[in-house]
């Protein structure tokens, strides 16, 4: 318990030092990044951000909504879900790095700073500031931004500004806010967006303070370098540290689905053996399926797959 003590009172410390050192900065800087994704211990990108791997990302898109929502609950991550979106290629299932982006209503005296500070930061001050998140995307990355919900003379970005994003990131966007030039988004091969809603105006009475800080999404609390799953059913957004383990959980999830809906049509248990915590036979029998199941068909490793489950309790007699 001291020892736990200590460490958050280093991470609190850390943190203060960071926040008062970048408190004028646009962008947060490495170290500041660093301390607000402290438990993440793997690889990281050049800015901070946790450099979750491209195959996990790839398997996160099979895993259902539902499935990261209850994993992030257990876990105490109770607001980590947003809905209500209106979605460029609803068909489509989209993860991703984040970067964030934080905008707020057009304030001249503060518009004017933020230009300057850009300027320090040797960031173009030519165009609007609206494209800076997008100049440091790289490939695997997902734009979110929080506009407020914003409409009218706050869309974030038109067909200019989506073929740079799918330029830099071969990927898109989750904007709390709006987008023109639909037609032209749709036109962008690959490109997915989740937004509020669509307007013909400018970006003109919104502006852009933060890059890569803690921003709020709806009912959702984002910070940069957690992964983004969305889909037609909403978006999640994950704690980098928990990604791994929330995806081989939800893939045995899908497995213990998978088993129980063949015995249910196999007529082996009834819907209320099946939908209960199991009883050590349905256990045994689960496991007995699973050393049958083919490797191919299996969404991880046979390894990582074994190893998952000598090391849950649940399954152990």
């Amino acid at each position: 318990m001291k020892y736990i003590q200590v460490k958050m009172m280093a991470l609190l410390l850390c943190l203060m030092a960071t926040i008062n050192g970048n408190a004028q900065r646009v962008a947060s800087s490495p170290d500041y990044i660093k301390a607000l994704t402290s438990e993440w211990d793997g690889e990281r990108f050049d800015d901070g951000r946790p450099k979750v791997s491209d195959a996990l990302l790839s398997r996160l898109k099979k895993i259902r909504i539902e499935e990261a929502w209850g994993y992030l609950r257990q876990r105490g991550f109770n607001n980590q879900y947003e809905g209500g979106w209106k979605i460029i290629h609803p068909e489509g299932v989209m993860t991703g790095r984040v970067v964030t982006a934080q905008y707020v209503p057009l304030r001249p005296d503060l518009k004017e700073y933020v230009k300057l500070q850009g300027a320090k930061e040797k960031r173009d001050t030519i165009g609007g500031s609206n494209s800076w998140p997008i100049e440091i995307l790289v490939n695997g990355d997902v734009y979110v931004a929080d506009g407020y919900g914003r409409i009218i003379d706050g869309t974030l970005i038109g067909s200019n500004l989506g073929n740079a994003i799918y330029a830099n990131s071969k990927n898109g966007v989750v904007f709390d806010g709006g987008i023109r030039d639909l037609g032209g988004l749709l036109e962008i091969e690959g490109f997915n967006g989740w937004y509020r809603d669509e307007d013909p105006s400018y970006l003109m009475e919104q502006m852009l303070t933060t890059i890569n800080a803690p921003i709020r999404i709806g009912r959702a609390t984002v910070m940069p370098g957690d992964v983004v799953l969305a889909n037609r059913h909403g978006t999640i957004f994950i704690p980098s540290h928990l990604v791994a383990q929330l995806v081989i959980s939800s893939e045995v999830v899908a497995l213990r689905d998978e088993f129980g809906f063949q015995r249910l049509r196999e007529k082996t248990y009834t819907a209320g053996q099946i939908d209960t915590r199991w009883t050590d036979e349905i256990k045994a029998d689960f496991l007995d399926w699973l050393k049958k199941y083919p490797d191919a068909k299996l969404p991880m490793t046979r390894k990582e797959l074994n190893d998952y489950i000598a090391n849950s309790r649940y399954y152990q007699p």
